[in-house]
């Protein structure tokens, strides 16, 4: 009996620890990546199947899907809500001006669920396949590896108004920006290095147009810009039409997760407003952005860091939200 008491002492201090490590505390439980070992042991391995398969048909998935999280997780939380459908009372977020026409990778998300729900049904949650397609895609475009926190469950509801209103747009100032992180529990080392996830993907011409043509209402180009880079954005990307023109976020290495991001940017040639800020408007983001330039390692040990602090942004844990069937609506 004594052997017997201690073996499960032990269990509970392990279980605890891991709390520690992983836990939230507004959340009302506790993340940890062993949350599916028993219930659910191949979910890791069908996620990162289906994920790499999707990124193989076209490389460009892999920032969609980082970008699906990042979108989830800055409003209500990382609950999934960013995936459901408007029905009845339920307005869907993807509508909002953040998601509107460039949030993608929901058919992804969908096989996933799809081969999850035939292994163990109703067993792992959509907040979750997010969260691991998210970390999945990052490693297959040669980023950072981390584990990820697990035991999320689906939200009932979306906010419209709150993707609107909380997600980071291209246009803001580094301050707005700054306190829309800050409203998540995030700082600006977490902001800095997950901007550095726009060292893969593309962007719309409608997303910096701006920059080019009219910074700040006398009709000049932004001066953070390098001309020479500008000149080549107008190519493409005229005063009026083209909106839905693409260009890469890194004009380096587009599909290669490094840090290249940064150097563009110390070279004036962020392609974003809300990227070259990062340099320009504060001597604290100026700092780390050149760290990062310097050195990868770095800025992978921060990014795998910061994306484990955004994953534990309120979500639902315990008897809160629900294991949705389907992704895009509720049970």
């Amino acid at each position: 009996m004594v052997v017997s008491c201690n073996f499960f002492t032990l269990l509970l201090v392990l279980a605890f620890s891991v709390s520690l490590c992983f836990g939230n505390k507004n959340s009302g439980g506790y993340l940890f990546p062993q949350f599916y070992d028993h219930s659910c042991p191949r979910a890791q391995e069908i996620v990162r199947s289906v994920v790499a398969k999707a990124v193989a048909r076209e490389a460009r998935m892999a920032a969609s899907l980082v970008r699906l999280h990042f979108h989830d997780c800055f409003v209500q939380g990382c609950d999934a809500s960013l995936l459901l459908d408007s029905s009845g009372s339920i307005v869907s977020e993807k509508g909002s001006n953040p998601n509107k026409n460039s949030a993608r990778g929901f058919e992804v998300i969908d096989e996933i669920k799809a081969a999850l729900e035939k292994e163990c049904p109703r067993t792992v949650s959509c907040a979750d396949v997010l969260a691991l397609a998210a970390r999945d895609s990052t490693v297959l475009a040669g980023g950072p590896n981390w584990e990820v926190p697990l035991g999320r469950r689906d939200s009932l509801g979306a906010s419209l108004s709150g993707s609107n209103n909380n997600i980071p747009a291209p246009n803001n100032t580094l301050q707005t920006i700054v306190t829309k992180f800050k409203l998540q529990g995030l700082d600006i080392v977490d902001l800095v290095a997950l901007s550095g996830s726009h060292t893969i993907g593309l962007s719309r011409c409608t997303s910096f147009r701006q920059r080019l043509y009219n910074q700040t209402g006398n009709g000049l180009a932004d001066s953070s810009l390098d001309e020479a880079y500008a000149r080549q954005l107008r190519t493409r990307c005229p005063r009026s039409g083209g909106d839905n023109n693409l260009f890469p976020l890194d004009l380096v290495s587009p599909v290669k997760f490094d840090n290249y991001y940064f150097k563009n940017i110390v070279a004036s040639k962020g392609l974003l407003n809300s990227d070259q800020v990062l340099f320009t408007q504060s001597v604290g983001t100026m700092i780390l952005v050149k760290q990062y330039a310097e050195s990868n390692e770095l800025f992978f040990d921060n990014f795998a860091k910061a994306m484990v602090k955004m994953g534990n942004i309120s979500p639902h844990t315990g008897v809160n939200g629900e294991v949705r069937k389907n992704c895009r609506k509720v049970n």
